[in-house]
């Protein structure tokens, strides 16, 4: 177990990161949220002028996003029943067109993981599991509600409406939405949150279901054991169809009560009958992304919780940074910021942030914060070695040719290899390239086999680049051989 004096471990914490570059590989990550339009929409598109808007808004979010250099968005794509994608099994929501059932004329989804992959950027489907609404957008949704086609799968419960998880059908109708998510869309994972019963569980009307499946156990198994069948069931053909796309959720910031914090308060396995330890400790998710909007002892033991539990896999931790506002909590930056450097020193495979508009909106200074000292290069994705450790073929080395005022590299892609690759470019002015190191990034995530970058012409440079090829695992190959160019306004 470990022990530690808090105010010692933030400051020793505070004088690594300010002396070591950010680590080469991390998960940097943003709920983009769609519901009411938070951080995406602004306003429903009914015309071409407003759907044009719409996309360049979103272009505007990744543009910035790539500039601080994040790397993955979990966009919200099915909120309270209703879906950002073209399905026949729940209908498109209003936020896009202003009418439940009718895209904004064009696909949403399909946009967004586009968009993110030409800046190269993950993009995971943020799927709200149970959750329907309230009374009044059950009406609004009218025949093409869930409750409405699915009433023996819907309970009631505090004023909201609920898959429950206690039926057989529900297993049914989520695979169902993701099988088509999964087989229609380049999506790099599927993100599953509210997967588990909803506030105040203890009164959730499911009694008779109980006695009817229980078969005797407690309550708070046979809660848990549903959900979990439906978790590794989504999992084991999630794997069948598209191994490499990542399984993953967003449970309760704490798991459970532990030793160090006996009054815990609201955890994951004990209010809300979800079990993410069972379910990595099992290989039924590639990673888990707690919500830990907690401060000091209501954060730092939960991390290792959750990393001593991890059996392998990717955890990394959700950051609220909409904790920041005034009206919320009034955290200060360094409030985050230390979250980081802990997640970062005790195991954390990255951090995502709750959510993408107050990243996006500097609050405090945060933005600026990541973008020059916490996110300053480039970060490549963990690897998924469970998945799949088969290391790729280099590519050929980079031939760099200059095109008026820019710098065109351009590889091929290893003959031996048929699957899909990402790219990542290493450069230096000064001497050879470390592999191993952050700064010498100039670009990853690339999907193409070319990139352009703008140079001052006037001035006289070297430079060495050298590429490295990664699969959609990724595992990344060893670097190319290296290219040395000397950029000079006179030819040599």
């Amino acid at each position: 177990m470990r022990k530690y004096c808090l105010s010692l471990l933030l400051l020793l914490l505070t004088l690594v990161s300010n002396a070591v570059e950010p680590p080469k590989r991390e998960i940097r990550g943003v709920w983009l949220t769609t519901v009411y339009g938070l951080d995406w929409p602004r306003k429903p598109a009914t015309t071409e002028t407003g759907r044009k808007a719409q996309q360049r808004d979103v272009c505007d979010i990744l543009d910035r996003l790539q500039d601080a250099n994040f790397n993955t968005v979990f966009l919200q794509v099915r909120m309270r029943g209703d879906v950002i994608w073209r399905s026949a099994i729940e209908p498109a929501s209003k936020i896009f067109s202003g009418k439940y059932g009718m895209m904004p004329g064009y696909d949403p989804l399909a946009f967004v993981v586009d968009e993110c992959h030409k800046r190269g950027m993950e993009c995971h489907a943020w799927f709200v599991t149970f959750p329907l609404g309230t009374d009044k957008s059950v009406i609004e949704q009218g025949k093409l509600s869930v409750v409405r086609r699915q009433p023996k799968l819907c309970k009631r419960h505090n004023g909201e409406w609920y898959l429950d998880p206690g039926v057989p059908g529900t297993s049914d109708y989520v695979l169902s939405l993701v099988k088509e998510l999964v087989n229609g869309y380049d999506i790099d994972g599927i993100h599953f949150d509210y997967i588990r019963y909803p506030e105040q569980a203890k009164s959730f009307p499911d009694k008779n279901l109980y006695n009817k499946y229980g078969k005797k156990r407690p309550l708070a198994e046979w809660r848990r054991e549903n959900i979990n069948k439906m978790v590794y069931r989504i999992y084991d053909w999630v794997k069948s169809v598209k191994p490499w796309i990542q399984v993953s959720s967003s449970p309760l910031g704490k798991y459970n009560r532990i030793e160090r914090v006996p009054n815990a308060g609201w955890t994951a396995y004990e209010s809300v009958f979800q079990d993410p330890k069972m379910w990595m400790q099992n290989g039924k998710q590639d990673m888990i992304v707690p919500m830990m909007y907690y401060l000091h002892d209501n954060f730092f033991p939960f991390v290792d919780n959750w990393v001593d539990n991890r059996n392998g896999r990717l955890v990394v931790p959700g950051l609220g940074a909409y904790r920041m506002l005034k009206e919320e909590a009034d955290w200060t930056v360094n409030d985050i910021t230390d979250q980081i450097d802990y997640s970062r020193y005790y195991g954390g495979a990255g951090c995502t942030f709750f959510r993408c508009a107050n990243i996006l909106d500097n609050t405090k200074g945060i933005y600026d914060e990541l973008k020059d000292k916490y996110y300053k290069y480039p970060a490549q994705l963990p690897p998924l070695s469970w998945l799949d450790d088969t290391v790729p073929a280099a590519p050929e080395e980079i031939r760099v040719e200059k095109e008026e005022d820019e710098l065109k590299l351009s590889w091929q892609k290893p003959d031996s290899v048929k699957d899909v690759l990402t790219y990542t470019v290493y450069y230096s002015l000064t001497d050879s390239i470390n592999p191993t190191s952050a700064r010498n990034i100039l670009m990853t995530g690339i999907r193409d086999t070319s990139i352009y970058l703008p140079v001052d012409t006037t001035s006289e440079r070297g430079y060495i680049f050298s590429v490295s090829s990664s699969t959609r695992y990724h595992i990344e190959s060893v670097l190319s051989k290296e290219t040395y160019y000397y950029l000079s306004k006179y030819p040599k």
